[in-house]
């Protein structure tokens, strides 16, 4: 086998989209056009604090492999918080920042992180990931959400483990909506219809668009929810609309919208990306409160186009203990760590032990409370 050759490269744009899709596989979130996006719309850059600083893998001037690599400033858009880790390191007067990460920017879903053919080639890939870290001089490199095989080629590598939780749907050959609630106990499956009984008498019923029946005008009503859901936490978005418009023209059917209405007039939204028979919900937003129309619209509304369709899950996004109540259950996720100084990689591997251990805890306790028959998920 021919030696392989590292680069790093700080755009897409000269890699053969093809190429990278022979890589990336079918997850959305992991496409030239998705990464593309982000990039050249501006929300992932230089300027807001997410360098690329991809690193390839080729061999006799064939991509082999690939890890998408930021240069970060600051650890906002990660979904896995090392805010403490940075105020140790600044109250020994040292620096966290720049720091490498490998992730989706804004984006905490599952998949490959060191993308390649073989499993060789993703050890390979993580013990070249940390020289670009030394190279770059930074203080830590951090993996995030990677996939199973990603994970085991990244402690093959010697990298720290840290355990998460977030909450995932599963597809059990379900005839139908009706199908599914009856899988639920009695008295969760009951609060589950009052909610959309709720909905329903508000005079709201559901539209689900999936590419080219997803509209500018869909589109743009959709931004304005997503803008409006940051505002009301006092926080600015980190999308753009060239972002999802993108999205849109080159992507389409990796695109499905949940759209509320009450008549003509929308009132709500979800955006769902799917793809590699998965199902992940990413934004929302309304108009108005109305009682249950956040879980109706977010979650049992896209759990019943997944049955439809025939799609084998639905991840739920970051956090939220709430999804168990729609029958979303605590699924581990994972990120891997590497620091610099050897002093603070000892007391984060300490503190990572004991993290784990605790949450280990809270997933087990909260599978005592998933909201299914006994014997049934």
């Amino acid at each position: 086998m021919a030696e392989p050759e590292f680069t790093i490269v700080d755009s897409l744009e000269g890699i053969d989209p093809a190429a990278w899709q022979r890589l990336a596989g079918d997850n959305p979130t992991l496409s030239h056009v998705f990464l593309s996006a982000l990039h050249e719309s501006g929300c992932a850059s230089d300027q807001t604090g997410w360098s690329p600083r991809f690193l390839l893998l080729h061999r006799e001037g064939v991509l082999q492999g690939a890890v998408p690599l930021y240069l970060k400033t600051h650890s906002r858009g990660e979904y896995v918080f090392d805010h403490s880790w940075a105020d140790a390191f600044h109250r020994h007067g040292l620096a966290y920042y720049p720091k490498l990460l490998s992730a989706i920017p804004f984006t905490p879903v599952t998949g490959s992180r060191l993308l390649a053919h073989t499993p060789q080639d993703s050890v390979l890939l993580a013990r070249a990931a940390l020289q670009v870290a030394r190279q770059l001089d930074t203080s830590s490199l951090h993996i995030l959400f990677p996939d199973a095989a990603s994970k085991q080629a990244l402690t093959a590598a010697g990298y720290m483990l840290r355990e998460g939780v977030q909450f995932h749907w599963e597809n059990h050959g379900y005839a139908d909506l009706d199908a599914f609630l009856a899988t639920m106990k009695m008295e969760k499956r009951k609060k589950l219809r009052q909610d959309r009984r709720r909905v329903h008498d508000a005079g709201i019923h559901f539209a689900h668009l999936a590419g080219a029946a997803i509209s500018d005008e869909v589109l743009r009503f959709f931004y304005s929810c997503y803008v409006a859901t940051y505002q009301a936490h006092y926080s600015r978005p980190y999308l753009s609309l060239a972002f999802f418009q993108r999205l849109l023209a080159e992507m389409p059917d990796k695109l499905m919208i949940v759209l509320a209405k009450r008549g003509d007039t929308p009132v709500a939204v979800a955006l769902n990306l799917v793809g590699g028979n998965v199902m992940y919900g990413r934004y929302w937003g309304t108009t108005e409160f109305v009682s249950g129309l956040h879980f109706e619209t977010c979650y049992v509304q896209s759990i019943e186009y997944c049955i439809r369709h025939g799609i084998a899950s639905f991840e739920g996004g970051a956090q939220g203990v709430h999804k168990m109540s729609r029958g979303l259950v605590p699924t581990p996720t994972w990120s891997a760590h590497w620091i610099a100084d050897e002093r603070f990689a000892d007391a984060i591997a300490d503190f990572l032990a004991q993290e784990t251990a605790a949450m280990d805890d809270y997933i087990d306790e909260l599978a005592e409370h998933i909201p299914f028959k006994d014997g049934q998920k």
